[in-house]
């Protein structure tokens, strides 16, 4: 990796050396979070939604979300290659997404369009609004933590949703080169804070990098090998998830990117400053269970009934409606504007080379 003593020890030279900032901010609403108990994983709830939805990810600029393993090209059969920083393959070597990696970042987007606490607890708790700290109770979660999980001092809530590792269709892998990147520096930086009525230091929001027309690519010696996904590659994975509420589901397909109005493309992995790491969501299908009956049908009989399989415009119209009930009773119109603007697949960003 490239000697950064340069960059470290000429902060006063900060905002000259670096490009334009490529990220933006969804502000915390001065609305405090909404507090609720979570339902529970006993049993399926009347008047909630459970199921599958079935997954396509199409990458739309180069991907590479790291396995913090740097192996010789030798152990990946590619000899010409001195070093390179891998990713996660299955038993055909193909690429592989961690579920965990898809789940925090649609997590993030979740809570930043439904008024929720932050996920993890911050290295610097102080310098955050108390009321967007993690839960201290179980049942005082916000809606995220209710969605996706949270833990406290003894005890934890799983939350509702699961999602598989996501794996491409294609086999192999490509090569890509992984520029060297400033380190953030939010010290330097006021725009990543204000001040509260004590006048002490407050982060500001959820951190979102542009999405961009294209990733930088700086090519063989300008920058470090790493197994990518190139644009138009495809991941498969499966979301599932039990006992959501009707705008609960809608939040998530939002979050997935499926309200036209408010489009939005996922930001996954490293050199998010430089364009890498979108993909755009399709639903090609959804096993629901959205009713008593059902629920009774589907254990009450070894067949899978078809009506229970939505495809097509039967699909778009479910889609539609729940993500109608989420605006109406979920979702912070103003906050989903902002990420919009930020992650939208038509963008007109480029990266910049000095970032």
């Amino acid at each position: 990796m490239a000697n950064n003593s340069y960059r470290s020890t000429n902060s006063s030279n900060f905002n000259q050396q670096r490009g334009p900032r490529p990220y933006d901010f969804v502000y915390f609403s001065t609305k405090s979070p909404s507090v609720n108990k979570p339902p529970g994983h006993h049993k399926y709830l009347h008047e909630r939604i459970h199921g599958t939805l079935f997954l396509t990810l199409k990458v739309q600029t180069m991907v590479h979300i790291s396995t913090g393993t740097v192996l010789m090209g030798s152990d990946i059969n590619r000899e010409e290659i001195p070093l390179i920083k891998t990713m996660v393959q299955g038993i055909d070597d193909e690429l592989i997404i961690q579920g965990s990696s898809l789940k925090g970042c649609i997590r993030s987007i979740y809570e930043a369009i439904t008024n929720s606490r932050v996920g993890v607890k911050p290295k610097k708790p102080s310098e955050y609004p108390e009321e967007r700290l993690p839960a201290k109770e179980k049942n005082q979660l916000c809606p995220a933590s209710i969605v996706f999980g949270a833990s406290g001092d003894r005890w934890g809530w799983q939350g509702l949703v699961s999602i598989q590792d996501a794996y491409c269709e294609m086999t192999g892998f490509e090569v890509g080169f992984m520029s060297n990147l400033w380190r953030p520096r939010p010290e330097e930086n006021d725009i990543y804070y204000f001040k509260d009525k004590s006048g002490k230091k407050k982060a500001v929001g959820w951190k979102f990098y542009y999405n961009m027309k294209y990733a930088l690519d700086k090519g063989e010696g300008n920058g470090v090998p790493a197994q990518v996904a190139f644009k138009n590659d495809e991941f498969i994975t499966q979301l599932n998830f039990r006992n959501l509420k009707s705008e609960e589901l809608g939040a998530l397909l939002i979050a997935l990117g499926q309200d036209n109005k408010y489009p939005i493309i996922l930001k996954l992995g490293a050199g998010k400053p430089v364009g890498l790491g979108s993909m755009i969501v399709e639903i090609t299908e959804a096993d629901l269970l959205q009713n008593q009956s059902d629920l009774r049908t589907r254990y009450s009989s070894f067949e899978r009934l078809s009506n229970q399989f939505l495809t097509g415009e039967s699909l778009k119209i479910f889609i539609g409606n729940t993500v109608q009930k989420a605006h109406e009773n979920l979702i912070d119109k103003s906050k989903l504007e902002e990420l919009s603007n930020i992650l939208n697949p038509s963008t007109h960003f480029a990266p910049h080379e000095s970032y």
